[in-house]
């Protein structure tokens, strides 16, 4: 399994997701995050596929909407890239995405055959752990955008075994929440491991890192 978590943004460590690539250049760039901030979303999707191009990466936009109800293919899909970049934005709405379109349940597949990377940063980090509770502290879970579906969806990807708390005494704008998330966590025995912006989480097979300050 070959992850590359940042707490925003691509990090202060962009290098380490070319050597997770293991040369490999295709990339699909998925913003449905942000598929509530219709403007926003544009932004993003053109500033993360011109810093990934700057890095070799030949990339294309996957948006899951288009695969609602449709997860054989985007499984098929999923074959010809070699790593997904998730950009940040409403934890939930991206959860939902996942779920409806199959996304969650054909990543965990191809990351345990190692076929490609996962990375991200902010929403894309935060859900890989096995629950999303204590993350609504931080995003509304009941911000429903077009064509999602209402139900909450809580069970994370479940790929670490602990939640990842992003944005850790930084000057970012969901920063100040942060303190109460960890609280939360601490409440309830959920084990957490923090990331300031800049920091990325580096999973390589059995080998974990946390670098970029």
């Amino acid at each position: 399994m070959r992850l590359y978590l940042s707490s925003f943004d691509l990090g202060n460590c962009s290098d380490e997701i070319v050597a997770l690539a293991r040369g490999a250049k295709r990339a699909a760039v998925i913003v449905n995050a942000l598929d509530n901030r219709p403007e926003g979303r544009a932004k993003w999707l053109q500033d993360q596929s011109e810093k990934l191009g700057k890095l070799g990466f030949v990339t294309v936009e996957l948006d899951l909407r288009e695969y609602f109800g449709r997860a054989a293919d985007l499984g098929s899909f999923l074959k010809s890239v070699d790593v997904v970049w998730i950009n940040g934005g409403n934890a939930f709405i991206l959860r939902r995405a996942m779920r409806q379109s199959g996304f969650d349940e054909h990543i965990k597949a191809a990351l345990a055959r190692d076929e490609l990377v996962y990375g991200g940063f902010s929403a894309a980090a935060v859900i890989v752990s096995r629950g999303l509770m204590g993350l609504d502290i931080v995003d509304d879970p009941n911000d429903v955008p077009a064509f999602y579906e209402p139900d909450v969806v809580w069970a994370g990807l479940d790929l670490l075994p602990y939640t990842i708390a992003v944005h850790f005494q930084s000057n970012h704008s969901e920063s100040s929440k942060v303190a109460e998330e960890i609280a939360f966590f601490e409440a309830n025995g959920i084990p957490y491991r923090t990331l300031r912006d800049g920091e990325v989480l580096i999973v390589d097979g059995e080998k974990q890192r946390v670098l970029g300050l």
